[in-house]
């Protein structure tokens, strides 16, 4: 039986007319679920009995379970177990521009990023439609909340799970759905480059980052073995191509790790690199993991930097240090939660 927050408003559209119902029946349930977010067919006031049987039949509104929440001043991070046992994690932020969920979509990560915890177990499997739509209702309902914003940054490579995530990102961009507006989504990619081209296509107005971690190839096929497939110069220019079609800026990540890639001389290249994108580098302190391959780099380190790129008239931003007592670096909860 399939979840029904797999179906996009088209898809439960056909399934009404398929079954002799009228189309307009399909905006009625996307308004009790995701407007009303009611969690029972029964509760549907304005369908008929028969329909709501059939739904009843045809349909599971059952949800994802949170099993385990740590939180500091301005982070909340989650721990959903899954129907087959296995465990997501989402990372809710306070920022100042609203609430932000940093949303999974895949148990587990091919990637093999070293700094990332999700990267000590490969991946199991992709997460379903529903299995990302229900980590944005499960803690609105928990919270009472209405998120603002989602960044698609959580455990997983999201263009490894292409097809899902973009259905993911239709439903909660609906008007009719979560109405949560394109430019308040971010996907983040390491680098699959066809599936940048693919989202070229595909995007509209949604916002695209990168993980960057590194301003030259010899530090990122270290750092992100994807690279070893995809250059930096492929993924350049897959960028350029992305900035040249949409006119959409694009996000560079990069995470901050002492004496790898965070001394003047990779300031300086970085910059090169990027110059005259429309981009901005968001540099991210490290939140150190349980594999000790990499420290964090110091704040005097980091500002180094910052001003150096900001002299090199690249856009840049330090992101704020959240979240180091409650392990919110993507997959620390869940990796402890497999160890117990």
């Amino acid at each position: 039986m399939q979840n029904i927050y797999d179906y996009s408003l088209i898809e439960l559209t056909n399934y009404f007319i398929k079954n002799n119902e009228k189309s307009y029946r399909a905006k009625q349930v996307y308004n009790w679920l995701y407007q009303q977010k009611v969690n029972s067919f029964f509760m549907m006031q304005n369908l008929k009995k028969e329909i709501i049987e059939k739904l009843e039949t045809d349909f599971t509104m059952k949800n994802i379970k949170i099993i385990d929440k740590q939180q500091d001043n301005y982070v909340k991070k989650y721990l959903f177990k899954l129907f087959d046992d296995n465990y997501i994690e989402a990372v809710l932020l306070e920022q100042n521009y609203g609430l932000s969920l940093c949303v999974s979509t895949q148990v587990g990560c091919n990637m093999g990023c070293l700094f990332c915890q999700s990267a000590v177990t490969k991946k199991i499997r992709d997460l379903s439609v529903y299995e990302m739509v229900q980590q944005i209702l499960v803690i609105e309902e928990k919270e009472n909340i209405r998120i603002s914003h989602v960044v698609v940054m959580g455990i997983g490579e999201p263009f490894d799970n292409y097809d899902n995530v973009m259905k993911f990102l239709n439903i909660i961009n609906d008007p009719n759905g979560l109405a949560i507006g394109a430019r308040h989504i971010t996907v983040s990619t390491c680098g699959l480059v066809p599936r940048i081209y693919d989202f070229i296509e595909d995007g509209g107005q949604v916002n695209l980052a990168i993980s960057l971690h590194a301003p030259n190839d010899k530090i990122r096929n270290q750092l992100v073995p994807i690279n070893q497939a995809y250059p930096l110069n492929e993924l350049m220019k897959s960028i350029r191509e992305y900035i040249r079609k949409t006119n959409r800026r694009v996000t560079f990540e990069y995470v901050m790790l002492k004496e790898i890639n965070d001394q003047t001389e990779h300031a300086e290249e970085l910059s090169k690199l990027l110059k005259g994108l429309n981009c901005y580098v968001n540099l991210i302190p490290y939140n150190p993991t349980e594999n000790n391959l990499y420290q964090s780099t110091n704040k005097e380190q980091i500002l180094k930097f910052y001003d150096i790129m900001k002299k090199n008239k690249i856009n840049i931003t330090i992101r704020r240090e959240l979240g180091k007592e409650i392990m919110a670096g993507c997959g620390q909860l869940r990796a402890k939660q497999e160890e117990e």
